[in-house]
């Protein structure tokens, strides 16, 4: 049975890792950024030296396509993303588009054709950390978002996603989308503990938990601190506060399964001595049971209503997106398992507690997705770390179950 150069795969994501470098050794590649340009660079330079050919849509998605037996029939496709959080690893998507480009090389090694052709990708902006939401040109390409919605989207500088597409040289002309497939396959760390406690090297997974986004403006009065008595006061950060604790006790009360987050959070006027009139912070629940998902949300903005009566402030909540729960697809499925107990590799299966590319594309693609351990669950960090073994048995079942569905 053939098998993947670790040595060669663990050289490429350390050289990607270079780029943006951290200082406590992660990487800093946020989306459509100098750093991101010299990321996909790299990469296509990689993906033309495998002798694929590259194209790239007007969403800034990256394929590169290796010919199969019938170069009629859509590909079976790999990949992940290069973009990462401020503070992001050296792993989170990379590993899933330098593993997809291993499996090219390894079977250009062995001077195997497959039926289909095999196609590396690259998403623009998974992560959402510079244009909100994550996963937004996956998005596009499944119909979940309206191509001009994303070419609006603005980061904290005012810089619009289009006009950075265009500036770093990535708007490509096949209109995003317009790309059949014949099947998806995403690698990726965990991000989570489960397959490391139990000592587990494989997470086949069979879908998703789903996501409701929210931002949400706080309107109270800007006063003095020393000369307004607590009584009357309109603290739109006292009132935060318990939105803040309002979703926490949300969240736990729909355990396990239930987890929300504040992640971002402004204060105006941001002044020692003065009481904020105005807050700004953005809140993610997430649940694997839409209809529990949907009870978060109102539980939540009860809750946030009544408040804003007790304390005298105005509160908006603002969805930005609701992403449901999927399952993917069995075919896929089956390729993931089958591979995984031929090479003999423990395993669990297990629903996504992240969000990832091949989520959005499972729509309209038949998807799935191989988890590998991440080291105590610490991902979205400098610090984040997947081992070479486990990369080598992730990469490992992504060769087999692609030649599997590519037959």
């Amino acid at each position: 049975m053939i098998k993947i150069n670790i040595e060669r795969l663990m050289e490429s994501i350390f050289a990607m890792a270079e780029i943006g470098r951290g200082e406590k050794g992660g990487s800093r590649r946020l989306a459509l950024t100098d750093e991101d340009k010299a990321g996909r660079d790299l990469f296509v330079q990689w993906c033309e030296a495998s002798q694929c050919e590259v194209t790239v849509d007007d969403m800034g998605n990256i394929f590169a396509r290796r010919a199969g037996e019938n170069n009629a029939l859509p590909p079976v496709c790999s990949g992940s993303h290069l973009d990462t959080q401020p503070h992001g690893g050296k792993y989170d998507g990379i590993f899933g588009v330098l593993a997809a480009l291993e499996v090219v090389r390894t079977l250009n090694d062995h001077n195997i054709t497959t039926k289909v052709p095999i196609e590396v990708v690259n998403w623009t902006n998974e992560e959402g950390s510079r244009f909100a939401p994550a996963m937004l040109s996956s998005g596009v390409f499944a119909g979940l978002f309206e191509k001009e919605y994303a070419y609006t989207r603005s980061d904290s500088a005012g810089a619009i996603l289009k006009d950075e597409l265009a500036r770093i040289g990535y708007a490509g002309s096949e209109p995003c989308g317009d790309h059949p497939m014949t099947a998806l396959l995403e690698a990726h760390i965990e991000q989570g503990p489960v397959l490391e406690k139990n000592g587990e090297k494989i997470g086949i997974v069979t879908g998703s938990q789903g996501q409701r986004w929210f931002d949400i403006t706080i309107e109270g009065q800007d006063s003095h601190a020393g000369s307004t008595p607590m009584l009357g006061r309109r603290d739109a950060l006292a009132a935060a506060a318990d939105v803040i604790k309002y979703s926490q006790h949300i969240a736990r009360s729909h355990s396990p399964h239930g987890v929300g987050t504040v992640g971002e959070i402004s204060v105006s006027p941001n002044s020692r001595n003065t009481i904020p009139g105005h807050v700004f912070l953005t809140l993610d629940f997430r649940h694997p049971d839409d209809l529990k998902l949907a009870e978060m949300a109102e539980i939540f903005r009860q809750k946030c209503k009544t408040l804003s009566q007790e304390e005298g402030v105005e509160i908006e909540i603002k969805e930005i997106w609701h992403n449901p729960p999927v399952s993917f697809n069995q075919g896929c499925i089956d390729a993931v398992s089958n591979a995984t107990k031929e090479l003999g590799y423990k395993h669990r299966k297990m629903v996504s507690g992240a969000g990832h590319d091949a989520i959005q594309l499972s729509r309209v693609v038949p998807s799935s997705m191989i988890f590998i351990p991440c080291e105590g669950g610490l991902s979205h960090n400098e610090q984040e770390h997947a081992t070479p073994e486990d990369i080598e048995a992730g990469c490992n079942v992504l060769l087999h179950a692609m030649i599997d569905l590519a037959s």
